[in-house]
């Protein structure tokens, strides 16, 4: 028995030294950087631990949305970045932070928001989306508002991006080729559940197409693009 559990003790650690370090790295940042933005950078966080310092404030509930999105960005833009260079040691620019390839990934984005406009605006007028956007009650008071909101939405907005379509994509993609688009979609598809289930299934198509253009462009600044275009359509249409 002893010889046997020996053995397969020895079996395990041959098999993870065989492992690549980065994929296990990048697999393990995923699920703590994710874990630590559901529970610490959420609304939920600063209405449970935080609301209490601001309740003299009028903007009580706008500080809520700030307080989400700069917090998300320290957590999904600067740490995988900080990540990136000082553990892998290689360069923020080869993670899609970049305009490689700009007349095709600037087409593809125009063409994209031909489609995206129109059909967001369709959208917006089902009950289930009127119901969920804008997130933000406040959002029309004012244009110093809707600027701010919207500012820090968009920052938000590319942390998002950027650990999906960067961080995890790229820094899986020398492993696992295209594959890596496939699976940097699901954690996506996943952490649109519960919003309209539209828009659920809805990421899954979104969550491919904007793995794709990433590895064809070498880029995920195109996909951003893309992806604020439908947010802020969302906001405006709603408000309109």
């Amino acid at each position: 028995m002893r010889n046997y559990l020996k053995n397969e003790i020895a079996l395990i650690n041959s098999k993870i030294k065989l492992l690549d370090k980065k994929v296990i790295t990048i697999f393990f940042c995923i699920a703590i950087l994710q874990t630590v933005s559901w529970y610490y950078s959420s609304r939920k966080f600063f209405n449970s631990s935080l609301y209490s310092y601001f309740l003299k404030s009028d903007n009580i509930d706008l500080y809520e949305f700030l307080y989400w999105f700069a917090s998300d960005t320290v957590v999904l833009l600067i740490i995988p970045i900080l990540i990136i260079k000082f553990f892998f040691k290689e360069k923020i620019y080869n993670y899609g932070i970049n305009f490689k390839n700009f007349h095709t990934g600037f087409l593809l984005f125009i063409s994209s928001a031909f489609i995206i406009l129109p059909l967001t605006y369709v959208i917006s007028t089902m009950p289930e989306f009127r119901n969920y956007y804008p997130m933000f009650s406040g959002f029309n008071q004012n244009i110093k508002t809707f600027l701010l909101y919207e500012s820090f939405f968009l920052l938000f907005l590319f942390a998002w991006e950027f650990i999906w379509r960067g961080f995890m994509l790229f820094g899986l993609e020398s492993k696992f080729g295209w594959y890596s688009i496939f699976i940097q979609m699901i954690p996506f598809v996943i952490l649109h559940n519960g919003k309209p289930i539209l828009e659920t299934f809805g990421a899954i198509v979104g969550g491919v197409f904007l793995g794709a253009l990433a590895l064809s462009t070498r880029s995920m600044v195109y996909g951003f693009f893309i992806h604020a275009t439908v947010i802020i359509a969302l906001d405006v249409y709603s408000i309109l």
